[in-house]
């Protein structure tokens, strides 16, 4: 069967492909290729420089043709490295004698035996997925957390000034505004996202266990440690592991997963109160022409784009969770467990952009219900109890809470009416009585 969007498995690629498409660039087959091309061609420039005595003669004029193998890497370049690969049964290998054969076409003779010089697969790989990682995140979620964020701080602004009623234990509760229910989600948001970019991108890069044994026998004389630093944290822009085994111990990368995984549990979070206040009616929904809600009953507008949302987070969670408890265990210094499970990496991340997007588009689609939302106020008169019961006690009022407690307990509906007449028989001076009637669900908002 021909693939294509309706023949995928997975609905990252097929049904939500136009949503995801951009992903590729990073998380593809392919593009793990171009992303291990580019660290090969580094290294092998990096020994140049060093310089290695039989890499000296090299021209630098040659490092740019160099570097446009992978910066112009095509499909066609991945499938002949995959068509490599069924000779050799080793992709990273494959990826070697690839460029090899690019360099013969560059000319450079026998110095191209030092491509991949003292290394063993995971230096590359170790280094070819924090970098597809850190450009996916900087390039395309990262963007769209802030966009979602300045959405958040927009509307927070816009309804600063709505008195909204509280629920709590899904009871009514103290009136806040609906400005500052968002700006808790901003604040929840903006810390944790501050938390995941202080995580570095880690990288192994050390030989076939960690001791750059291959590097040291052959030139003793070289600092290979201060090498592989100046390496991986300046050329690649990533932070080097200095003591690891033939792999990288995962653990910055799991705390990334971890920080993904509570960022998008507050999303859960919004996108749950969203939808709550939707089947509250203190918001409607733009209506889209043609769009369905129901199959069967015509007047409904369901809140589709938060559930879809709540669903994909739910998923990258999943995932996220999976990785971060699994990838920082290997069998002593090396097993193949982390390499299959990291070609889903691309998996949360996806399910994470779905989400998001869906959530921006359901958030664009919201109608404040002002009317609604004052009608739930006025008909709770009952919250601002606790108001009145407060100033008893600063008066000094005996059992000011019971006095409240046996009104409010009582099954007879307290509104304004009902709550000034019990104000008229306190014992307390008229100014106090004023300062109690003044006090309303609409005002009894506190500092927001």
């Amino acid at each position: 069967m021909e693939f294509n969007s309706l023949t995928a498995i997975s609905p990252i690629d097929g049904r939500y492909r136009g949503l995801t498409k951009n992903l590729s660039d990073y998380f593809s087959e392919a593009a793990l290729i171009r992303y291990r091309t580019l660290v090969e061609i580094e290294y092998f420039i990096a020994l140049c420089e060093l310089p290695l005595p039989q890499l000296s003669g090299l021209d630098k004029s040659m490092y740019e043709p160099m570097r446009d193998i992978y910066r112009k890497f095509s499909l066609e370049d991945a499938a002949a490295i995959k068509h490599i690969e069924k000779v050799t049964n080793h992709d990273v290998k494959a990826v070697e004698y690839f460029i090899k054969e690019q360099f013969d076409a560059l000319k450079t003779g026998e110095k191209k035996e030092f491509v991949h010089f003292g290394l063993t697969s995971q230096d590359i790989n170790n280094t070819a997925t924090p970098l597809l990682l850190r450009d996916a995140f900087k390039n395309e979620i990262e963007p769209l957390y802030r966009d979602l964020l300045k959405r958040l701080n927009t509307l927070a602004a816009e309804w600063k000034d709505i008195p909204m009623l509280a629920y709590t234990h899904g009871q009514p509760a103290s009136p806040t505004r609906l400005g500052k229910e968002i700006l808790v989600f901003t604040e929840r948001l903006e810390q944790q996202l501050s938390l995941l970019l202080s995580i570095p991108f880690s990288a192994k890069f050390g030989g076939a266990t960690g001791n750059l044994n291959a590097h040291h026998v052959a030139y003793p004389s070289i600092d290979w440690v201060r090498f592989s630093n100046n390496f991986v944290n300046k050329t690649l822009g990533l932070h080097r592991s200095q003591r690891t085994t033939q792999i990288e111990h995962y653990d910055n990368l799991a705390a990334f997963c971890d920080g993904m995984k509570r960022i998008n549990t507050i999303l859960i979070d919004l996108n749950r109160d969203f939808w709550t206040y939707i089947s509250m009616n203190y918001f409607k929904q733009r209506i889209k022409e043609g769009e369905i809600g129901s199959s069967a009953m015509p007047h409904k507008v369901n809140p589709i784009d938060f559930e879809n949302s709540e669903g994909n987070l739910g998923l990258a969670n999943a995932v996220f969770e999976h990785l971060s408890a699994k990838l920082p265990i290997s069998r002593l210094q090396r097993d193949l467990t982390d390499s299959t499970v990291l070609r889903n990496l691309g998996v949360p991340v996806a399910h994470t952009l779905i989400a998001v997007k869906s959530l921006i588009k359901g958030i664009d689609k919201l109608l404040l219900n002002k009317e609604s939302i004052s009608r739930d106020l006025e008909q709770n008169w009952v919250v601002v109890a606790e108001a009145i019961q407060t100033i008893l006690r600063r008066e000094g009022y005996p059992k000011p809470y019971e006095a409240l407690k046996e009104l409010t307990r009582t099954n007879e509906k307290i509104n304004k009416e009902s709550l000034h007449r019990f104000i008229d028989t306190l014992t307390v001076s008229d100014s106090i009585k004023k300062e109690l009637k003044n006090i309303s669900p609409e005002n009894y908002t506190g500092i927001s």
